[in-house]
């Protein structure tokens, strides 16, 4: 992690090659150099903060923040009217969170010790509302593709919006769920280290604020840049948004994961990559379509092979998690999975 804090040199420059009307290709490459210490200033300010407010609230907020950097990229792409960006980024961040997050921290975590242990109750509740979670952002793209467009009396955008509210509603019972009514399910599953806070919380904050800032005006620049770099280098809209952006956004949150299985903690590996995802769907997806409203309406409708890779990745989380262990060839099957997704997105 700390490593990624010499990539910050790449927020001045690539300001300067904007004044300097450097091509946008190259903007798209500055940009995305300069977004992944961003991204792990976000996790890692969310983290001293956790150390005042308590770990519950503390988790609450890694798991909101470490998704705005995906959220703010999001935001700028809907501006642009690159629905097809926005909505590959939202099934690439699940996909990324289940096979290459869980993935590769049952590798990491597999090779140092031979079985990992987990708690199956927190890892069923959250695998099968991730479910639940996955089926409602399907369903309207299911039915859509199955039904004649002729015999719809309505539009896309209004079946979605729709959604939107559901998938809003029910974030907010799995908050009250976790934080009140079952939070005894999820207090002991985890050993909890002895550590304190090695910034002031209004060090954290302040620097929570300024990344943010900084995160939103490197994104503008990536998708000002997304279509060039398509031009350039071949890519599709789809492999950009399944892959590099959920990647790019996500990156010190994986790289979290990953340290926690090596420390032995598979539970929180878990918490951060299923946790992640359930936000991206219940909150991510749907602020983005009520967002969408203040410039062209989107729809949630995904594309067939999407649909294909999400319920793949659903199927596959909730096997892996059904009995409480983990070793190293899990680990591989899930990253072999991911890669093949990948080749066949960036083959479009």
């Amino acid at each position: 992690m700390k490593y990624l804090k010499y990539l910050l040199i790449f927020i001045p420059i690539s300001i300067i090659a904007k004044f300097m009307n450097v091509s946008d290709t190259w903007m798209f490459v500055l940009s995305c150099l300069s977004i992944i210490p961003l991204a792990s200033l976000i996790g890692e300010g969310t983290e001293e903060i956790s150390f005042y407010t308590g770990p519950k609230i503390g988790g609450f907020l890694n798991g909101t923040f470490g998704n705005a950097t995906e959220l703010i990229i999001s935001i700028f792409a809907l501006k642009q009217g690159l629905f097809e960006v926005v909505k590959s980024s939202i099934a690439g961040a699940v996909i990324g969170n289940i096979l290459l997050v869980i993935g590769a921290s049952m590798l990491a975590g597999g090779i140092k010790y031979k079985t990992q242990k987990f708690n199956v109750k927190v890892a069923e509740v959250s695998s099968s509302m991730l479910l639940f979670a996955v089926l409602g952002l399907c369903i309207p793209a299911l039915f859509t593709h199955s039904v004649d467009p002729n015999l719809l009396n309505t539009r896309y955008e209004g079946l979605s919006l729709f959604v939107a509210v559901i998938m809003i509603i029910i974030y907010a019972l799995n908050l009250f769920f976790s934080f009140s009514t079952h939070k005894d399910i999820y207090t002991n599953h985890a050993v909890e280290e002895v550590a304190e806070a090695k910034w002031s919380l209004k060090k954290a904050i302040t620097i929570l604020l300024v990344a943010t800032v900084l995160i939103a005006i490197e994104s503008e620049f990536l998708v000002n840049g997304i279509e060039a770099i398509t031009q350039t280098l071949g890519w599709s809209e789809f492999f950009v948004g399944i892959i590099l952006i959920p990647v790019l956004g996500n990156a010190a949150e994986h790289t979290t994961a990953v340290v926690m299985a090596l420390k032995n903690q598979m539970d929180v590996a878990l918490e951060i990559a299923i946790g992640s995802s359930l936000q991206i769907i219940l909150f991510v997806a749907p602020v983005l379509i009520f967002l969408s409203l203040l410039f062209t309406p989107m729809s949630i409708i995904f594309n067939p092979f999407e649909l294909i890779a999400l319920f793949a990745s659903v199927i596959i989380a909730n096997r892996v998690s059904h009995d409480g262990e983990s070793n190293w060839l899990e680990g591989v099957q899930l990253l072999a999975v991911y890669l093949i997704i990948a080749a066949c997105f960036f083959i479009v």
